[in-house]
């Protein structure tokens, strides 16, 4: 939770030096802007399971469109406004809680890349938070991170870290995050027989 809570805040800082032409600026969430993404972001807070049914229910009982109907709830907000919700919230609360903090733990690294990346403005991600995030990744539900990586080997060169069996796709634990995510993008970040295979089915 406590590392959960260390992300939120790093994020918050990045989204306060943004200035509004950053804020309309495209992420690696196809059709999502950054106001869109951090939206999205604080949407499952003070939301528990009663909630998630009253959603799903708006939703059509389509669980892809769920986070459609919640992203609604929250984008009116200014960037302001939003920035002031996360730093209320820094602390997972409603279903991001779920895990011991591990779902908004993953939720907000990966979003802060997506964020991150097209901007250009990289950032070292401690390592104890990536030790912790690419085992959930593999198999937490909303990511499928298994489904991404069938068939290859993943090697995270900076980190103690790999899974799988097939030809070896290697980099940074970041990139191998940003891949169990499904970002078509940061497969080229990495090198081997299996990176290439990673971006065709990414891409």
């Amino acid at each position: 939770m406590e590392m959960a809570r260390a992300e939120r805040g790093e994020l918050a800082d990045l989204l306060e030096s943004l200035n509004p032409g950053q804020w309309e600026h495209p992420t690696l969430c196809r059709g999502w802007r950054v106001h869109d993404v951090v939206a999205h972001l604080v949407s499952y807070e003070e939301h528990g399971p009663a909630d998630l049914g009253r959603r799903l229910l708006r939703a059509r009982l389509r669980p892809g469109r769920l986070n459609d109907v919640a992203l609604a709830d929250y984008r009116r907000r200014s960037p302001e406004e939003l920035v002031a919700f996360l730093r209320s919230h820094l602390t997972p609360q409603g279903t991001t809680a779920g895990m011991g903090g591990r779902v908004g733990l993953v939720d907000a690294l990966v979003h802060h890349q997506d964020i991150r990346r097209p901007l250009g403005l990289p950032r070292r991600v401690p390592p104890d938070r990536l030790l912790v995030t690419l085992p959930f990744s593999v198999t937490a539900p909303p990511l499928r991170g298994f489904w991404h990586a069938r068939g290859v080997r993943l090697v995270a060169t900076d980190l103690d870290w790999s899974r799988g069996r097939g030809p070896e796709a290697a980099g940074p634990g970041e990139a191998v995050l940003m891949v169990l995510a499904g970002r078509a993008g940061a497969a080229q970040d990495l090198s081997g027989p299996g990176a290439a295979l990673l971006q065709r089915r990414l891409g």
